[in-house]
């Protein structure tokens, strides 16, 4: 150590070169090497006398030394490598190792400059020193140059970084040692990867990662690995970049010029100089001097003013050019004569290959660019595009990597680019299914599955191509066509694969397809958790795509942010980009059908307002609009229609030839269709192009004809020469002969038409592009797969795009895409944040994923395959579920369901034991995104636990719901136990077994129905070994999925209970294997969930309440009583939940007993339901709550029943309740009294036995004690009614009980249970009757002080008046009644009013009724005029009984009232007596007229007197039977209506009597009128002779009494004159006011006339004061004296109470009524106290006055 510093000196570079001197001087040849011997001696002289100077001369490239004596100390190393001697350069080369790792050497290597550095020179030293050739010397250089390159205290620029470059190139071309070779290649790359990482950061001090050699050597050079190559590579590479840590990072002052200047412009000239330096190399290594291609001088152009504009460092400056120099090199191709330069593709791999680490370096500063984004664009695409057409697989892979690269990092700025090498560089590859490159298929599909696996990539293909209009569908192709690669070569079709290969292909392409739809999750899953976090609009998330009115728009954006400077990037919304690809779907549909039909095409587009209807848009859209066939739009162009013609003149009027030569005019028109083959269509399109042409160039030609001849020469001239069916060819001079003269009879001239003619053969006119014809795509795909109708719901199908290749004319025109692309607006590159856009998606991939997952899955039994299928399921349902897609996620799960093999056990597989753990998964990952879906999914639980238990040999669970009731014990518990294990001794003998091993279709219900053939012993052997894959799966599993319904959210919960119920059902209703495992399990999910909040459990009872029912009335009695039982079970557990008050939710849990107990037709169903409710209530009484509502309705329904033993069961348990329990039932909810009660009047109505109707009124009582006790009290503000209140409000309506509760909360209560014994009270039953009214009317009087004004008028209106309601009603009952006899005249035996209470009942209820109106007389007196409603309808009872009932009960009620009675209420009863007299009159005479339609042969002249049971003419022949009938019922209904208003007057006149007091005038007028109506009423109905003859013949053949209408006569008339006799004496002073003398006058005058007028003298009642006529006096019959001797007794009365009158009274009338007493004087009587009283009236009255 001491030696070497003694050589070299103190200072550190003195040691690094003073070992090497001496070495280089030992190994130096004296003679031949002298100067160099000597400058290395000097140059240790001098070091020796050197030490470090304390500061860096900027101007020295040695650290710590002079600048001056820099050139001596290197001099010997410069020597030594120019030496040509390996001995003395390997030194030289580790002194230059040494300098450059250890930062010796600093400043700047800038060959731009005047004269060269020190630095350049000794660079290039080192590069030249690699021609010695020696293997030893090539791996120093290589270390020495990557040293160089990676001190961060030397900056080497331009032709340095070139020449370093190239030297590598050369060691790695020329080299014959592979490890030197493959170290050249990591060296290289180490460098280009140390410049661009000082690209992105802009700064020497980086810190580069190292180069990995292992993927260097990736697709290339795999042969140079001798052994340990690789391993010795890298070793090499980590020693340089590990020696190159600089131990002193500070820059020296003269680099600060180029350290300042890496943020600023770039100095000296640019980089062309240098590259032309390499391209134009003469040493054939590396330069490759060809040609410039296509495009590279625009490039460099470009590239150049991007620099100057840019004011890039130098940094970046020399970055870019080397990647410029790279991308040329990649671009070289072999000449003519050397077309396989092995080492050309060699350095042209390595270029692509260094691209390929420059790209993957590339961060966010490159991506950023703008000037390397052009040189991208201008370089690097030209490279891929050039290359493509290589078939070398190392470039293809090279290529495909540098994509992937773009692809990823620099897509945003690049999308044109991308739209176009995608297709040709991936999908024409992808889409070559028959005859495939497998190498490069394979690449390709690798290449997929690692793109895939950026989601965010994926979604911008989506967005930013197959929604935009100018761009080609990459998602959606890519996803075709990895599915036509899973399902191979179409049957039929020749391939080059073999079937290896194939299955390789498809089970690749079937993992792409997995991964991307792994990708789309991870994506969503990321932005539904963004979205959760910040932005709340989840329901943004499934926005429907039919919402989106416009799918037009492209204008809808969102404001912009700048990713790249060059690219306007735009944060789209979902709807938008859905605008956009509709309206680009739709354009590729019209263009696609108008390649098929082109009339139709443009009239859809037109329709679909994608292109305007004028011809002019028409033609613009021809014109411009890229994928038209071109034929086609040749044909279109040439039809005569009008349309067609008008749009062919626009499309010609659109070009400009001005200017333009013949020929290249015709060129220029024809390059964007083909012509038609028609010559007719031909001619109408040149003819209009001369016209055109003519007009643009009008000194052309002489006239339009002229071009229009000669333009049809051309184009026969252009298909003479390139048609190769054409032998003969023309020669110019057959042109120029065929055209003299066509210039208006001249010749153009000889030299025009040479020039043209050899323009045209030697540049065939064509178009840009040949056209692909439109091909219809091949269903055969959809047949082999049976996915027709799913394949049908994806979206149509483009035509495939052509595959692009990589000749020359196909480059230029790609070239000129590039550059029209350029040339528009700056693209724009959207960027999608919303998860909507996934909908989209899947709308184009989830039809073709669902075909290959599932023909995967079916034909192949590979483990790997199918576990990326299910995978793919898993993934696919996970996104569509998320996502909402019903019709996608069920198409998924259903297949996956299918393929689970569960239906068709004894063909199942490993892959379908697979597929049901897939299913489980779905069920636990994605349970709350199922909703519908859920049925799949358990019935395949419900199967696997059906598979588990005959495998087990468990009875199956038909075996105890099938056995009946009445079967023996013994029996059932043998058929239990008959079922061994088939796993055990493969029992064929048990049908279930037979039916799951014949299997079906998914869809059945039922197994092995539609096929009863025999099943084998090897059926049942492969079915035994199924079963045991299945034990796979246990019980946990298919638990965990139920229990896991706890965690689902309270949508899904509702939605997985509703699909287990579907489930249930199906199990249930099996016709030949009904199971009840779905029905356990709604019992476990029900227990699980009922902790959920009430609002969503709920909503679950609300599925399991229908399911319930449902299955509750089913036909299948031990089904429905296994349901109940079960809704017993899950309604125990619920009940041992608290609930709160004033909540409904046990009210809802017990309501499927309700309507099964209302609804069921089975007996033992309903009484099964009484003892579940009734164990329920008596275990849990102290839980129950609302439940008492559904308790009470159950019982209710039971006490309907038709069956005795479920009435008394019931009965049982509601005794119970209310003896011991009634606290409960209004502790939380008062309504539920109102139940019981209700339950309690429907008992009371059983017909079994009377105890139990006993029972329950007396209940009630208690009920209604319990509720007056229980402080349900109206307020005492209320029940303090005023008098005169009271009576002001006797005119509302009060029969809306609705109101009552409105305003007393307490009268709800009441009400129930006043009117169930109200019901009651109509009972058949006498004890029942009697009961009710007597509890009825018991519980009104011990409790009606509670209630208020209003609640009393609502029990008089619904609870009393109802009871009597028989009796009357607010219009008279009897009318109705009336009007039905008048027509159809019934039984009078049947005709009985009243109803069918009995006299005692009436007798009762009318007591309890006066009792209580008298006792609360004070709150009900407005209800009077009601009461007397009620009894005068009573007294009007044809029956005794009820009439005298009612009489009794008015007297009595008057007697106790009396004196309380207001003016009012007195007129109140007798207007009532006085309208029911009167409104019996009408219906009554109806009947009574019902005589005259009797046929009696009854001679008018014996109507006078005549003896008509005498009269020997009649006999009872001659009246027929019906007439009879009627008339004796008319009869009756006389003698009735006679005693009613005969029982009427008799009340009024002991009312009147009795009260005469406390009766005012109005009432006095009122008994008047009444008495008065009476009287004429009876006078009118005597009069009726004709009729009373009749009814008198009736009566004597029916051999019954005649009505005694003489009798009603005389007593109205008696009543009458007795009324008002005793008004006279008893109030004289009313009777001024009311006239009674002029009233009894009057009366007395009728009663005088009607005994005249049966005496056979009278002159009739309305001629009194006419003179008496002589009338010759007849003998009286019999029937006539009778008569008289009746109304005698009336008479003497009346003429007595003429006798009676005031003198003056007597005085003012005797001239009304003196004639009739002289008639009866004449008058025959039957008794001779009539003449003695008129006499006396002559003598006492008349006399006086006549002889005063």
């Amino acid at each position: 150590m001491s030696a070497s510093v003694a050589l070299g000196g103190s200072s550190r570079c003195g040691r690094a070169l003073g070992p090497s001197l001496d070495k280089i001087i030992k190994n130096a040849a004296w003679r031949k090497h002298s100067h160099l011997v000597s400058s290395c001696k000097a140059a240790l002289d001098q070091l020796q006398s050197l030490s470090d100077l304390p500061n860096h001369d900027p101007d020295s490239p040695l650290l710590a030394l002079p600048a001056a004596d820099a050139p001596l100390l290197l001099q010997p190393i410069l020597l030594a490598l120019d030496s040509n001697y390996a001995k003395v350069a390997e030194p030289a080369l580790e002194c230059a190792f040494k300098l450059f790792s250890l930062s010796l050497i600093r400043g700047e290597a800038d060959p731009s400059s005047i004269s060269p550095s020190l630095i350049l020179r000794l660079l290039d030293a080192v590069c030249r020193s690699c021609s010695i050739g020696d293997e030893v010397i090539e791996l120093s250089v290589l270390r020495a140059l990557l040293a160089a390159v990676r001190s961060p205290c030397l900056l080497i620029r331009g032709e340095g970084l070139v020449t370093i470059v190239k030297t590598c190139y050369n060691v790695y071309l020329g080299g014959t040692n592979g490890t030197n070779q493959i170290c050249a290649k990591s060296v290289l790359a180490q460098i280009v990867l140390i410049v661009f990482t000082r690209v992105e950061e802009d700064s020497m001090d980086v810190a580069p990662r190292t180069v990995s050699v292992g993927e260097l050597l990736e697709f290339t050079d795999k042969n140079l690995n001798e052994g340990s190559s690789i391993h010795f590579s890298q070793n090499f590479i980590n020693e340089v970049m590990s020696a190159t840590a600089a131990k002193d990072n500070a820059v020296p002052s003269h680099v600060s010029p180029a350290v300042k200047l890496q943020n600023g412009a770039a100095e000296g000239p640019g980089g062309e100089a240098d590259t032309s330096k390499v391209d134009n190399d003469d040493k054939g290594e590396l330069d490759g001097g060809a040609q410039a291609q296509p495009g590279a001088a625009d490039a460099d152009n470009a590239a150049a003013a991007a620099a100057e504009t840019t004011g890039d460092s130098k940094i970046r400056e020399d970055g870019f050019l080397l990647f410029r120099n790279l991308c040329k090199l990649s671009m070289k191709f072999s000449s003519q004569e050397n077309p396989d330069d092995h080492i050309l593709l060699r350095g042209k791999t390595l270029s692509l290959e260094l691209v390929k680490v420059i790209m993957d370096t590339g961060g966010p500063m490159l991506r950023s660019n703008e000037r390397f984004l052009t040189a991208v664009k201008q370089y690097l695409c030209l490279s891929l595009l050039k290359n493509s057409a290589l078939s070398v697989m190392a470039i293809f892979q090279l290529q495909c990597s540098i994509f992937m690269i773009l692809l990823s990092k620099f897509r945003s700025g690049l999308k044109e680019e991308i739209g176009i090498f995608f297709p040709m560089l991936i999908l024409r590859v992808l889409e070559n299914v028959n005859q495939p490159s497998f190498l490069q298929k394979m690449t390709v599909l690798n290449f997929l599955e690692k793109i895939v696996q950026d989601p965010q990539l994926i979604i911008d293909l989506f967005v930013n191509y197959d929604c935009d209009v100018e761009s080609p569908n990459l998602y959606e192709r890519t996803v075709n066509g990895l599915l036509k690669t899973a399902l191979g070569p179409p049957p039929g079709s020749t391939t080059t694969l073999s079937a290896a290969q194939d299955i390789t292909f498809r089970h690749e392409s079937v993992k792409c397809l997995v991964i991307i739809i792994k990708s789309m999750g991870t994506w969503m899953d990321q932005q539904l958790r963004i979205e959760e976090a910040y932005l709340p609009k989840s329901t943004e998330i499934y926005t429907s795509v039919e919402n989106y009115s416009n799918p037009g728009g492209e204008d809808g954006s969102v404001p912009d942010f700048d990713l790249h400077t060059e690219v306007t990037s735009e944060v789209s919304d979902a709807a938008t980009l859905e605008q956009r690809r509709a309206y680009k779907m739709e354009l590729q549909k019209g263009i696609s059908l108008f390649n098929r039909k082109p009339s139709k095409g443009i009239e859809f587009l037109v329709n679909t307002k994608k292109i305007g209807s004028s011809a002019e848009e028409v033609a613009a859209f021809l014109k411009n609009t890229s994928g038209l066939n071109e034929t086609v739009i040749g044909d279109y162009l040439g039809e005569r229609e009008e349309f067609c013609l008008r749009v062919m003149h626009a499309y010609v009027d659109s070009f400009n030839f001005k200017a333009m030569a013949f020929g290249e005019a015709i060129r220029f028109f024809l390059r964007g269709f083909r012509l038609p083959g028609e010559a007719q269509k031909i001619d109408r399109i040149m003819e209009k192009f001369a016209e055109r042409y003519c007009k643009c160039n009008p000194n052309s030609f002489t006239s339009a004809d002229t071009a229009y001849v000669l333009a049809y020469s051309v184009i026969m001239l252009n298909t003479d020469a390139h048609n190769n069916m054409v032998k003969d060819k023309m020669s110019k001079a057959d042109f120029i002969r065929n055209n003299r003269g066509i210039d208006d009879g001249k010749d153009l001239a000889e030299e025009f038409l040479s020039t043209l003619y050899d323009h045209i053969v030697k540049n065939e006119i064509k178009m840009n592009a040949d056209s692909v014809p439109q091909t219809k795509q091949a269903n055969s795909l959809n047949k082999l797969l049976g996915f027709d109708g799913i394949i049908n719901l994806v979206t149509w199908k483009q035509a495939e795009e052509k595959p692009l290749g990589a000749n020359g004319l196909l480059i230029r025109h790609i070239q000129e895409q590039f550059r029209a692309k350029s040339a528009k607006s700056e693209s724009v590159y959207h960027v999608v944040t919303d998860a909507a856009i996934l909908r989209f998606m899947v709308e184009v991939c989830w039809g073709p994923m669902l075909a290959a997952f599932s023909m995967t899955l079916g034909q192949s039994d590979d483990k790997l395959a199918t576990s990326q299928c299910l995978q793919g399921f898993r993934y696919a349902v996970h996104v569509t579920a998320v996502m909402g897609m019903q019709t996608q996620r069920d198409a998924f799960v259903t297949s996956l369901a299918k393929f689970t093999y569960l239906h068709c056990a004894a063909d199942m597989k490993q892959k379908n034991v697979e597929a049901v753990k897939a299913i489980i998964s779905i069920a636990i990952e994605d349970g709350n995104h199922l909703q519908e879906s859920w049925e799949h999914i358990l019935t395949c639980l419900s199967r696997i636990e059906h598979l588990q238990l005959l495998g087990d040999g468990a009875a199956p669970d038909a075996s105890f719901l099938t056995v009946s009731n009445t079967e023996p014990e013994e029996k059932s518990s043998k058929s239990m136990g008959s079922y061994p294990s088939i796993k055990r001794k493969g029992s064929l003998q048990n049908p279930a077994v037979m039916a799951v091993v014949r299997g079906g279709s998914y869809d059945s219900t039922a197994l092995g129905l539609n096929s009863l053939g025999p099943v084998t012993p090897e059926q049942i052997n492969s079915f035994l070994s199924n079963l045991n894959l299945l034990d796979q799966i246990g019980h946990f599993e298919l638990n965990h999925v139920f229990a896991n319904s706890q965690r689902l959210n309270s949508e899904s919960i509702v939605a997985f209970v509703r699909a287990l119920c579907k489930v249930a059902i199906s199990e249930l209703q099996s016709p030949t294997d009904p199971r009840v495992f779905s029905l356990t399990k709604l019992v476990e999910i029900a227990h699980y969930n009922m902790n959920r909040i009430r609002l969503v459990w709920s909503r679950i009872w609300n599925v399991l309440s229908d399911f319930f029912v449902s299955v509750g009335l089913s036909e299948n009695l031990s089904v429905a009583i296994f349901v109940m039982d079960s809704l017993r079970q899950l309604a125990m557990k619920f009940l041992e939940r608290e609930e709160l008050a004033n909540y409904n939710f046990q009210n809802e849990f017990l309501r499927p007993f309700v309507i099964v107990m209302q609804k069921s037709g089975s007996t033992e169903i309903r009484e099964l339901i009484v003892r579940c409710i009734s164990q329920m209530v008596l275990s849990r009484v102290n839980h129950v709550k609302s439940g008492w509502k559904s308790v009470f309705m159950v019982f209710t329904a039971a006490a309907a029943d038709e069956r005795k033993n479920v009435v008394l069961l019931a009965f049982e348990t509601m005794e119970k309740i209310v003896r011991e329990y009634f606290p409960y039932i209004t502790e939380t909810e008062t309504t539920t009294f109102t139940d019981c009660v209700r339950c309690l009047t429907t008992f009371t109505n059983s017909r079994f036995n009377s105890d139990v109707s006993l029972n329950a009124i007396a209940f009630l009582r208690f009920c209604a004690v319990k509720l007056a006790d229980g402080g349900l009290i109206c307020n005492e503000a209320e029940k303090k009614v005023d008098d005169s209140s009271s009576i002001a409000v006797t005119n509302e309506d009060t029969s809306d009980v609705q109101n009552i509760y409105d305003k007393d909360d307490h009268a709800s209560f009441w009400f129930p249970l006043l009117t169930g014994l109200s019901r009651l009270t109509a009972d058949p039953r006498s004890a029942i009757r009697k009961s009710a009214l007597e509890v009825l009317f018991n519980i009104l009087n011990d409790h009606g002080h509670l209630f208020s004004y209003l609640v009393w008028m609502g029990i008089f209106n619904s609870v009393i008046f109802p009871i009597f309601s028989g009796l009357c009603e607010k219009k008279d009952l009897a009318d109705s009644k009336d009007d039905c006899s008048h027509s159809e005249i019934p039984a009078p035996a049947a005709h009985i009013e009243g109803g069918s209470w009995d006299s005692e009942t009436s007798s009762l209820a009318s007591h309890c009724l006066v009792d209580l109106f008298v006792r609360f007389f004070d709150v009900v007196r407005s209800q009077l005029h009601n009461l007397m409603a009620i009894l005068t309808g009573f007294i009007r009872s044809p029956v005794q009984g009820p009439a005298s009932t009612g009489v009794a009960a008015l007297l009595r009620l008057a007697g106790e009232l009396g004196s309380r009675l207001s003016e009012d209420e007195w007129g109140q009863i007798f207007i009532a007596l006085k309208e029911a007299a009167a409104l019996t009159v009408p219906g009554f005479m109806k009947v009574f007229k019902s005589l005259d339609d009797l046929e009696m042969a009854i001679d008018p002249q014996s109507y006078a007197d005549i003896d008509v049971s005498s009269d020997p003419g009649f006999t009872h022949d001659e009246i027929e039977e019906d007439s009879l009938q009627t008339a004796a019922y008319v009869a009756s209904r006389v003698k009735s209506h006679i005693a009613i208003q005969l029982l009427i007057t008799q009340v009024a006149i002991d009312l009147y009597r009795s009260h005469l007091k406390y009766l005012s005038e109005s009432n006095i007028h009122t008994i008047v009128a009444m008495f008065r109506s009476v009287a004429s009423h009876a006078h009118e109905l005597n009069s009726e002779t004709v009729r009373l003859k009749k009814l008198q013949k009736a009566c004597s053949i029916n051999e019954v009494s005649d009505p005694p209408m003489v009798h009603f006569e005389n007593e109205s008339y008696q009543n009458y004159l007795s009324l008002l006799q005793d008004l006279i004496v008893d109030k004289p002073l009313i009777c001024k006011g009311l006239k009674i003398e002029s009233r009894l006058v009057e009366v007395c005058q009728e009663i005088v006339q009607i005994y005249l007028n049966c005496a056979g003298c009278g002159g009739g009642l309305t001629g009194l004061n006419r003179p008496v006529a002589a009338q010759s006096v007849m003998p009286l019959g019999s029937a006539k004296k009778e008569e008289l001797a009746a109304r005698t007794s009336l008479l003497i009365s009346a003429l007595r109470g003429l006798s009676g009158l005031d003198g003056e009274v007597f005085r003012e009338h005797v001239s009304e009524f003196f004639p009739l007493l002289v008639d009866l004087v004449g008058s025959e009587h039957s008794s001779g106290e009539v003449q003695n009283v008129v006499s006396n009236i002559f003598r006492a009255c008349i006399g006086p006055i006549v002889m005063p």
